[in-house]
């Protein structure tokens, strides 16, 4: 089971001799949270591990307080599955999937889809980029991404292990400089070596050796890592809002069909009940005057 004296954790990297950067991410006690009180089918564990682990990755790039989210979306079985986090590696997560799903590749699962990448700066434009997901396996749908959005040269490696009680997911990214043409030989070489990763390396050895594993010659140098946690970041107050995006006359019309309106949280399937006097207090909060709802 989880060993909770090993937390989630993300690192990233530099060469000495080499104009490339990279990152590797394990990831299991997070994983483990954001499954609880879901009943989600193996195919659909495996897509959000994957997703989980991309999403750390590309947190790790932002250079401002803000959040992430990379969404998936199309006609197939796995009709949404979405992770959210941010500058923290905070991360959240949730899928919608019909009962028929099956294992396969990501056009298999997905059928007819986007990905969907949003960026939200706390202080700066929102921006999205949206990559279609016509190749085989998620990772190579992100690495598309990278090359159209931000012409670096990316390969991302994933992982995931749905066995058992335990759940884990990693990854690794190589990403090129933008500094000199060198670059690209420098990103060819590394990129020959981390592609003899092999899943259990990735998924289960202390992080060091897995860089001694792959570039025992090259001197790869470790910053300190980052923790990955999960943080739902529900709450009755945020759930309000919600409410307040009806009329007064919906939200009475809902009290008196059904007593209460209940809310989900699709994230970590917290309800929230609101019965009249909670909806009057809603409405008072944002300045209007509700008449009684009995």
């Amino acid at each position: 089971m989880t060993d909770q004296n090993n937390p989630d954790l993300l690192h990233r990297y530099l060469f000495e001799k080499y104009h490339v950067r990279g990152e590797l991410v394990q990831i299991n006690q997070s994983f483990n949270s954001m499954l609880t009180n879901h009943n989600y089918p193996d195919p659909v564990k495996r897509i959000l591990g994957e997703l989980l682990a991309v999403t750390s990755l590309m947190t790790a790039m932002l250079k401002f307080e803000g959040e992430i989210s990379v969404q998936i979306q199309g006609d197939g079985p796995l009709s949404y599955a979405v992770v959210n986090g941010n500058n923290h590696q905070q991360l959240r997560a949730t899928a919608k999937f019909s009962d028929d799903v099956t294992d396969g590749d990501i056009q298999h699962l997905i059928g007819n889809g986007l990905m969907v990448i949003t960026i939200a700066p706390k202080n700066g434009e929102r921006y999205q980029g949206v990559a279609a997901l016509d190749k085989p396996t998620l990772m190579e749908c992100v690495e598309q991404y990278f090359v159209s959005s931000e012409q670096l040269q990316t390969r991302i490696w994933l992982a995931t292990d749905i066995s058992g009680g335990d759940h884990k997911a990693a990854g690794i990214l190589l990403q090129v400089l933008p500094v000199e043409e060198k670059a690209k030989d420098d990103f060819y070489h590394l990129e020959a070596l981390t592609q003899t990763i092999k899943d259990d390396e990735l998924l289960n050895l202390p992080p060091e050796q897995v860089l001694i594993r792959l570039y025992h010659e090259d001197n790869p140098e470790m910053f300190a890592p980052q923790e990955i946690t999960y943080e739902c970041g529900c709450s009755r107050e945020k759930t309000a809002n919600t409410i307040r995006q009806l009329t007064l006359e919906d939200a009475k019309a809902l009290i008196e069909e059904r007593g209460n309106i209940e809310i989900i949280c699709q994230f970590c399937l917290t309800p929230y009940l609101f019965d009249s006097i909670d909806v009057e207090a809603v409405f008072s909060a944002s300045n209007e005057e509700p008449d009684s709802i009995n």
